[in-house]
């Protein structure tokens, strides 16, 4: 039962076990509990990245419940722990030790973008400056793909666009795929053929091909009835029996869906499906409404269409994140 302290030790980590070089022994691994919130965090001054990124980085190999993370979708440094002091204390030791300080926001929800119905639509790019011009001319038709990724298909007969072309026109539309036109993010579950176009001898190059499949790829979007993905998470709530109908009835307000209820003894198990969205400061009203007596696991689980009310309020807000930049 004594308690040591060593200092200066290079390769222990929290968990491992010391013991007697004669008489190996090593302790069962502890079972840390998974984050529960998580922020989105971002140097005060500019330029000093490097300095946050090392820093965390040296937190998580001592913390093993908290975690980093880098979202390409949202371009943010996502840090997540057991609660609001958890994280403010490692931004407090990041701003004592490494002299960098750091502002914490919600992350921000990566969206997506899709189609409900089909279209077919012609890309022209054509430019004359004197000289060689460009020109592509494309016809694409696009159809959704529930859940299938992205598909294009080569359709062309006769060689109305030359196969050293082809290529150019599929990276025009994964190009054009990081944007959507509803909100600005990426499009995902599309199928699209090119099934027809024309070239020029002398005028036509891969990148006047590629921007008309750019152009034709945003106008049949346009065309197909566009959505807002949401990403959906898994949740397993656990309260004490007491707080069953609160718990339920701020999971509908979350726009939650229950999928089932288990006991286990005197506490009762809610498993629901709810947005992403919802869930950035769960915890801290779960603690509320339980009187600190309840928890809950979160994991991704899928992606559905957004409400169109709140696809509205999405649309708006980075809207108005566009004109402030």
């Amino acid at each position: 039962g004594d308690i040591a302290a060593v200092a200066k030790l290079q390769q222990t980590a929290t968990g491992d076990t010391l013991c007697d070089r004669t008489s190996p022994f090593q302790f069962p691994p502890i079972d840390f509990p998974d984050p529960v919130i998580s922020f989105a965090v971002e140097p005060k001054t500019k330029g000093d990245e490097e300095k946050v990124s090392s820093g965390l980085s040296r937190f998580l190999e001592e913390d093993p419940t908290f975690r980093l993370e880098r979202r390409a979708e949202t371009r943010e440094t996502v840090i997540s722990g057991l609660g609001e002091l958890h994280l403010e204390i490692i931004v407090s030791r990041l701003a004592q030790k490494f002299g960098v300080e750091v502002t914490l926001s919600t992350p921000k929800v990566p969206y997506k973008e899709t189609i409900k119905g089909g279209a077919k639509v012609e890309g022209k790019h054509k430019k004359q400056t004197g000289g060689r011009g460009q020109y592509g001319h494309v016809f694409l038709e696009l159809e959704p793909q529930p859940g299938e990724g992205f598909l294009f298909q080569d359709k062309i007969f006769g060689g109305v666009v030359p196969k050293q072309y082809v290529p150019a026109v599929e990276k025009g539309i994964r190009e054009a795929m990081e944007e959507g036109v509803l909100a600005g993010y990426p499009v995902v579950d599309i199928g699209v053929r090119l099934v027809d176009g024309s070239y020029h001898t002398v005028d036509s190059s891969e990148m006047a091909f590629k921007i008309a499949a750019a152009m034709a790829f945003r106008k049949g979007m346009e065309q197909s009835q566009p959505v807002l993905l949401e990403p959906v998470m898994n949740v397993e709530i656990t309260v004490p029996d007491a707080f069953m109908g609160d718990i339920m009835g701020d999971m509908n307000g979350r726009r939650g869906r229950i999928q089932g209820v288990d006991s286990a003894g005197e506490l009762q198990i809610i498993r629901a499906q709810v947005p992403m969205s919802e869930m950035f400061r769960y915890s801290i009203d779960l603690r509320s409404m339980t009187q600190g007596r309840g928890f809950f696991t979160m994991e991704f689980s899928h992606y559905e269409e957004v409400p169109a009310q709140v696809a509205e309020q999405v649309i708006a807000a980075k809207d108005g994140d566009k004109e402030n930049e």
